[in-house]
């Protein structure tokens, strides 16, 4: 036991413990990271994670560090976890960038560049050697002081879920569509679309209702497990637009108090985490696109690549606007071009 922990440690306990969240394993560790997520309880992505990787860290500090996933609004509002990072309510977060959207246009263009990446492992490599990790904490300096950015990264290509048949552009013209704030609802809005701001919560109860006719929300695994194809049977696969970059921070004071061992392990988690994650929602989504096709129950959309384009050129509008929006979200637009110049993307 670092007895020099100790302090941090009993408060992170007495912290958990007042919220309701305290579990018997992970309070083993010296130090326990609490990180809430953007995951629903029933996500795929969360219990790939919790049963494969959460273990790990532990593991490979020695028993010296330890973390926790606890899922979307458990402790505090979606768009609230940076502020609870810098008081203390939380060690960190592992979140939709997009949900920062409100504060710069900058977090909206660092959350999704919407219909700009082919692949979530290009957008790895934006994150983790182009340049996205440094203006993402760029961005948490100016606005979130206090939070420290481990990784950023994204896992999946979102497969749109839809109660209504969707081709192509022009079927957006009037449909009520669940979008994250930013971008996203931007590209809708210039395609003709009424984009509806909801949590992915309520997703499934929105559609239900017809309250919303389609919805930009999550992997087709994802979708699968929270049951969204029984209501919306027209997901399009592979998605259209949207594959959102998500955040893992921690508080300064916490990455402060880590030995510099304990932090390169903590990066290195999760990279080899978000990789692994990444190629295994692709094979549940081959696999369960090709179960849903067989079955014939659900009609799985696939756009011509002249509508992609096509959304693409509206895309491009938006990002441009965007950039206009302030320094920090020109400076972000400008990475984003640089790095899909270099790779030949763009």
């Amino acid at each position: 036991m670092n007895f020099n922990n100790l302090g941090g440690a009993f408060k992170a306990i007495s912290l958990a413990a007042a919220l309701g969240i305290t579990g018997g394993v992970v309070n083993a560790a010296d130090k326990t990271l609490k990180i809430q997520t953007s995951s629903n309880a029933s996500h795929f992505t969360l219990a790939f994670l919790n049963e494969n990787w959460v273990p790990k860290l532990e593991e490979m500090t020695g028993g010296s560090l330890a973390i926790e996933l606890l899922p979307i609004e458990s402790v505090v509002p979606r768009r609230e976890t940076p502020e609870a990072i810098a008081v203390g309510i939380l060690d960190g977060d592992l979140t939709s960038i997009n949900y920062f959207a409100g504060i710069d246009p900058g977090f909206a263009l660092m959350g999704d560049l919407i219909a700009g990446y082919d692949s979530a492992d290009q957008i790895q490599t934006f994150c983790s050697q182009g340049g996205g990790k440094e203006m993402l904490q760029k961005l948490h300096d100016t606005h979130f002081p206090g939070v420290h950015v481990v990784g950023c990264g994204a896992y999946a290509r979102e497969a749109f879920v839809s109660s209504v048949p969707i081709n192509g552009v022009a079927d957006m013209a009037g449909l009520k569509i669940r979008s994250p704030e930013g971008l996203a609802s931007d590209v809708f809005k210039r395609a003709g679309a009424a984009p509806v701001s909801l949590p992915g919560s309520e997703t499934y109860g929105a559609l239900e209702k017809g309250v919303i006719d389609a919805a930009d929300n999550s992997a087709y695994a994802n979708n699968d497990a929270n049951g969204m194809h029984k209501i919306a049977k027209y997901p399009i696969f592979p998605g259209i637009h949207s594959t959102p970059i998500l955040q893992f921070t921690v508080s300064q004071l916490a990455w402060d108090d880590m030995t510099p061992a304990e932090r390169t392990i903590l990066e290195v988690w999760y990279e080899a985490a978000y990789n692994d994650m990444r190629r295994a929602v692709d094979l549940v989504d081959r696999k369960l696109v090709a179960r849903d096709r067989a079955a014939g129950e659900i009609t799985i959309i696939d756009w011509s690549q002249e509508e992609r384009d096509k959304l693409r050129v509206i895309a491009e509008a938006a990002w441009v606007d965007f950039a206009a929006g302030s320094e920090l979200a020109k400076e972000t637009y400008e990475a984003h071009i640089s790095f899909m110049k270099e790779a030949g993307l763009f």
